[in-house]
């Protein structure tokens, strides 16, 4: 238990840490481009988790990087990192991130339909629930609809996509060289948007200051999600994902004065309600499996 509770510390630490990451994103946007803004970050990213791979004398480009599995992981990576990018940039971050909390379910519908996965209708019915509450947020056919919110349903997406992807990779990446293969996804995303987009510049000591926190907020957020997946069990630590939300919520209140309408939190209710239950429901299946094949 005593594990259990230190890994929820920690992914709770990790979801803080990623909250305040998009808030440094959201403002270094503000004065520079956003590509270069994610170039520069994913590169101090790839250096800091290959000197950490070096120090435990691993390899820092494995050959397993360039496998079939590896590579679709690496291309829905891209496009979850480019997508979710512009989404924190373009549009309020409680809304953003309100919808990126809907990844799990995205996984779950996924893999029963992809990998014939044992999902009943109860969890189902969850992953509906969770659905609606996306729609709630997006509010297709309404005043307040945007088609920048999309942003953040195709980062969502991408992220579901490299997240069932990773289930086909091999296990012999440590989390280190898992670190040094997301960053680098991080750095070709930012290099696409800023190939595109064009425009990069010198950042001032204030710029420079929020790339430094940008990508320190990043690692350290990293580095805490790995601990927490590494030190309590998953079905016990994993819920406390939603913790981000609960952190962007506020960070976007008081650093860039949103205030998020009642759509948007009915909406993340739903998505944060389903998705603890389609946690806590395939767990338990999990449980009653393992202990009918025990008999």
């Amino acid at each position: 238990m005593n594990d259990n509770l230190r890994g929820a510390a920690f992914m709770v630490a990790s979801m803080a840490g990623f909250a305040v990451e998009d808030v440094f994103l959201k403002s270094a946007a503000r004065v520079m481009p956003l590509g270069q803004v994610i170039l520069i970050v994913g590169l101090c990213g790839m250096l800091v988790f290959a000197l950490m791979a070096r120090s435990r004398g691993e390899a820092i480009l494995h050959p397993v990087m360039l496998t079939k599995p590896l590579l679709i992981r690496s291309g829905f990576e891209v496009s979850g990192r480019l997508f979710y990018s512009l989404a924190i940039a373009l549009t309020p971050l409680s809304t953003t991130s309100a919808i990126l909390q809907a990844t799990p379910l995205f996984v779950v519908a996924a893999a029963a339909l992809l990998f014939k996965e044992q999902v009943g209708w109860r969890r189902w019915s969850a992953v509906c629930v969770g659905f609606v509450g996306v729609l709630i947020i997006l509010r297709p056919g309404l005043s307040g609809f945007s088609l920048l919110s999309l942003l953040a349903v195709a980062g969502m997406i991408g992220f579901a996509g490299r997240d069932l992807a990773t289930r086909a990779a091999p296990k012999v990446l440590s989390n280190r060289q898992l670190g040094i293969a997301g960053f680098a996804m991080l750095a070709l995303a930012g290099a696409i948007l800023l190939g595109y987009s064009g425009g990069a510049k010198l950042p001032d000591g204030a710029g420079f200051a929020l790339l430094a926190g940008n990508a320190v907020f990043a690692i350290l957020g990293y580095h805490a999600l790995t601990s927490a997946m590494r030190t309590g069990e998953v079905g016990f630590v994993t819920p406390f994902r939603y913790t981000r939300l609960v952190f962007a919520m506020i960070l976007a209140v008081l650093v860039f004065g949103e205030r998020p309408d009642l759509f948007t939190l009915i909406g993340s209710a739903l998505i944060v309600s389903s998705g603890i239950y389609t946690l806590i429901r395939g767990n338990r299946r999990k449980a009653e499996g393992e202990s009918t094949a025990s008999r």
